[in-house]
């Protein structure tokens, strides 16, 4: 996946950060970053012991805005507009439960227009708009 827009989600019991990297996997530049660490986002939630999906979805969401704020001063965001993910590594990587998180990351995607490419999703590719 070299050379194009990749969607990269870390997580811990506590938190999630969800990055878009122009690149690859290793060495790829950030374009866009967004965390429940982050205040603004972290203030919307009454938090409990753990990021759950509506905190996923959060993330997702502003990170979507940011690559879209990203493409209007003309950082062009993906080829032809699509953000991809390795949708194996970014689950297989996580905890067990991690699944439903990473698919909330990508549904917000959808929902603000950003066109998703989902690579290793039972040994498919598959573009979601």
């Amino acid at each position: 996946m070299q050379g194009r827009y990749l969607l990269r989600i870390y997580t811990s019991a506590k938190h999630m950060t969800a990055n878009v990297v122009a690149g690859n996997y290793q060495d790829g530049r950030v374009v866009a970053s967004a965390s429940t660490v982050e205040h603004a986002i972290k203030g919307a939630f009454v938090w409990g012991r753990s990021c759950d999906v509506k905190a996923a979805e959060a993330v997702g969401e502003v990170l979507a805005m940011r690559v879209k704020a990203e493409e209007a001063a003309g950082v062009t965001v993906g080829m032809g507009g699509e953000v991809h993910v390795d949708l194996e590594r970014e689950i297989e990587k996580k905890e067990k439960d991690s699944g439903a998180k990473v698919w909330a990351v990508i549904n917000s995607f959808q929902k603000r227009g950003i066109k998703v490419v989902i690579h290793n999703h039972h040994h498919n590719d598959t573009v979601h708009d």
